[in-house]
């Protein structure tokens, strides 16, 4: 493991994508002890992607968490997709992590509410009600985090759901990941936890691997910080660190 530095954010490198994710586990269920050692709850929000398979895998592994006191949350959903749709993120993350640990609440958005702007509203209120402890993320290939991509992406944004249009270069990977058939059949808008209030969170673990994330990647950490790369805004978060593997740094100079 190598660690270094980008202004803020804290950066641990390792030589594949397995021993990223079992140390990205190791990491959050550190954390989640400590927060549950406090005598309270852990409000967590959880990405639903590809990239976040085996973290997940190894965190739903990882021993003595009280899931019962963790209140879990997700970053964004498709619109037209109900609660439920197998290819929903709040089924994704039903599959791979929430039936595995229980968390004592999950709360979700729902793809099939009739008016997103009022399930938004719904969600956003949830999400206010006592912050966010911990969000696990990932980046996308744009530089996305959620589905704020550039062109919808505002680190003072005043809302925190809002519903966006989801850009090409999301829906193609979407369409790689395997859920779609094809980029045209993934919905072209979702709803999304805004940035302000991810870069709200407490704490913020994110999980890149892979080739395909190695130009988001070297922008987030070289680039200006500016919404034409939305992750690079975690160079300024007081408690964010970044677990890659070596595919997804190789376009970094270090």
């Amino acid at each position: 493991m190598k660690e270094f530095r980008r202004d803020l954010l804290r950066v641990f490198e390792f030589p594949d994508r397995g021993s990223m994710a079992a140390a990205a586990a190791d990491y959050v269920a550190l954390r989640l002890r400590g927060l549950l050692d406090s005598g309270g709850r852990a409000r967590v929000i959880f990405a639903a992607a590809a990239s976040q398979s085996e973290f997940l895998d190894a965190l739903a592994r990882a021993d003595g968490i009280d899931w019962s006191r963790v209140e879990a949350f997700h970053l964004d959903e498709y619109v037209g997709l109900a609660q439920g749709d197998e290819r929903s993120f709040g089924s994704w993350l039903d599959r791979h992590i929430f039936s595995r640990v229980e968390p004592g609440r999950v709360e979700k958005l729902d793809g099939g509410a009739p008016d997103p702007l009022a399930e938004c509203a719904r969600y956003g209120a949830l999400l206010s009600d006592g912050g966010l402890d911990l969000a696990l993320v990932g980046i996308g290939e744009n530089g996305h985090l959620a589905f704020n991509d550039p062109h919808v992406a505002d680190f003072e944004d005043p809302f925190v759901v809002k519903p966006v249009e989801l850009d090409e270069t999301s829906r193609r990977q979407q369409a790689r990941e395997g859920v779609f058939a094809t980029a045209g059949l993934v919905p072209r808008q979702a709803m999304t936890v805004t940035m302000s209030a991810i870069l709200a969170s407490r704490s913020v673990c994110v999980v890149v691997p892979g080739p395909h994330k190695a130009a988001a990647v070297a922008r987030t950490l070289d680039g200006p910080i500016a919404t034409s790369c939305p992750a690079s805004a975690l160079r300024r978060h007081s408690d964010a660190v970044l677990f890659v593997d070596g595919a997804a740094l190789s376009m970094v100079a270090r």
